[in-house]
């Protein structure tokens, strides 16, 4: 076929692609239909409408411009999810900043993506604010929880006549500028600034739609960050579908329970710790187990144990992978009808895998040293690679960071997989750990899935310890369920009865384990203590 210059790209047949467009279809079909819960407050897809294009409009009263950055440290107030729309709609580039960081990781923030200005949540306040006063950035603190009408309540402070809307193509010009940028965990170093494009926002929240089937009639409960990859593109997909967004200013397992029954909850995200706390829960007691409810949870896999229990609580678990610089999830592990029959534990086995690609993720590969596919035989190792429409722009302000990133024309995870002759991924651990003791290597995640099989463990992590003599030993720590005594020698004669020798853990420390803001465990303080508490 000739390529003819009248069928290019014209101004009848081409917009930019931005996840923003989903409020206004929402607005345009059901603009009366429920779109956000907050407390006893709620508010519908025209009034949630209203409310974004005044919080622009107070934006751009402060002299917001395009390509500007305005951040935004909050819990997931509907002011936090407004803010998701309305920052880019005026061409300016969304900042949520991780609520449980100290005062200084908030500083070298807000100085490195030269924020313009800092919005905040109370319960932030004192630290956001210290960490404010030695920054260029002016500050806008929140108002207390809103009690009354939509207009006289949320977002009170930015108050007013109604403001007109704008057209969200004034300012969104390009699918590839910036709709929001994202900071790494920082675990080792500063951490990196990831930049999201609108085409690969509104991508991945259509992935989203797709593969956790959320639409008209869904109501998502906020369990998960909205600050964490953007509620993994969730604070869009929820709106492109339709549904109701139930906020929850924190992760309380009586007001999680509270909301799943008050408010008919179908669909939430969280790490698996806070899955823990549910099942430990008493008012997991008063759970109607006949009102399914789908969690779409990451990190550690699902043991028979947790999965029987949520079972029984009427919980249908999906288990995630991803990245912060692919969007959040790129791969989903799903049980088939067939499958959702099996035992605990043989939905364990499948449930442990990352599964495989996500609907609108491109390209996911285990690739060997050579960048080589790695046969799909379950048991050889290689790296997970991802190429597609739904990875970050690059690190912002680092060039070499995002070179080395995108090596050989690919994105390089550092987590090490296996591949199943059905095609699902498992990844067996992160590169950085993998506990290599006598030359061999030892999956640390195979260790913790086992302790997590004893009736006393809660939660478990192992990492790598140096040895004189095997270079590198595994170290388990240890969070016990409530009443629980297992102790050291317990458990490891329980691991000796499941592993090789020699991945049996030398040391067994118990405590709680410290956590990020999403509930993963940071395994690097658990490297630090593992040097320092053992003699």
């Amino acid at each position: 076929m000739r390529i003819e210059p009248h069928l290019g790209r014209g101004e009848a047949n081409y917009r930019p692609l931005t996840a923003l467009d989903f409020l206004r279809r929402a607005v345009e079909s059901f603009p009366r239909r429920k779109a956000v819960i907050w407390g006893e407050w709620s508010c519908t897809y025209a009034e949630f409408s209203a409310i974004v294009h005044r919080l622009a409009h107070f934006l751009l009263s402060k002299r917001i411009r395009p390509g500007d950055v305005v951040s935004i440290i909050s819990s997931n107030r509907p002011e936090m999810l407004a803010a998701h729309y309305a920052v880019p709609l005026i061409g300016a580039v969304l900042n949520s900043i991780n609520t449980r960081l100290d005062p200084e990781a908030i500083e070298y923030i807000l100085k490195h993506s030269e924020s313009r200005i800092l919005i905040v949540d109370p319960a932030c306040k004192t630290v956001a604010l210290q960490a404010a006063e030695s920054v260029d950035v002016e500050t806008v603190v929140l108002p207390d929880k809103a009690t009354g009408p939509v207009y006289e309540g949320v977002l009170s402070l930015f108050q007013g006549e109604t403001e007109p809307d704008i057209d969200i193509w004034r300012y969104i010009t390009d699918e590839w500028q910036p709709i929001c940028l994202n900071y790494t965990s920082g675990t080792t170093g500063n951490p990196k600034a990831v930049v999201y494009h609108h085409r690969g926002a509104y991508l991945n929240a259509i992935g989203n739609v797709l593969t956790l089937g959320i639409g008209v009639g869904s109501v998502y409960l906020w369990t998960l960050p909205m600050f964490h990859c953007n509620g993994w593109c969730h604070t869009w997909a929820v709106t492109a579908g339709g549904g109701i967004h139930v906020c929850l200013d924190r992760i309380d397992p009586a007001l999680i329970f509270d909301a799943i029954e008050r408010h008919g909850v179908t669909h939430m995200s969280c790490a698996p710790v806070v899955l823990y706390m549910l099942l430990n829960h008493p008012d997991k007691a008063n759970r109607n187990s006949q009102n399914r409810l789908t969690v779409a949870t990451g990190g550690a896999s699902p043991t028979s144990t947790l999965i029987g229990e949520m079972d029984a609580l009427g919980f249908d678990l999906i288990h995630l992978y991803g990245l912060t610089e692919s969007y959040g999830p790129v791969t989903l592990g799903k049980l088939s009808d067939e499958e959702t029959g099996f035992s605990s534990s043989d939905k364990a086995v499948i449930l442990a895998r990352q599964g495989k690609r996500h609907a609108t993720a491109n390209h996911v590969r285990v690739i060997d040293k050579e960048g080589q596919d790695v046969p799909a035989d379950g048991v050889a190792l290689g790296e997970i690679v991802l190429r597609g429409n739904t990875l970050m722009a690059g690190y912002y302000g680092d060039p070499e960071a995002t070179a080395v990133a995108f090596q050989d024309g690919m994105f390089h995870t550092g987590d090490i997989a296996v591949r199943h002759p059905d095609g699902a991924i498992e990844i067996r651990d992160r590169s950085k750990d993998v506990i290599i003791s006598g030359g061999e290597n030892i999956s640390s995640l195979e260790i913790e899935s086992v302790l997590h099989q004893h009736p006393g463990v809660l939660m478990a992590a192992v990492v790598a310890r140096d040895d004189p003599k095997w270079g590198e030993v595994p170290v388990a720590f240890i969070e016990l369920k409530a009443m629980a005594t297992a102790d050291a020698e317990e458990l490891r004669l329980f691991c000796r009865q499941r592993l090789a020798g020699f991945k049996v853990p030398r040391h067994f420390l118990f405590r709680e384990l410290p956590k990020t803001a999403t509930g993963k465990i940071q395994k690097f303080a658990l490297r630090d203590i593992a040097r320092s508490d053992i003699a």
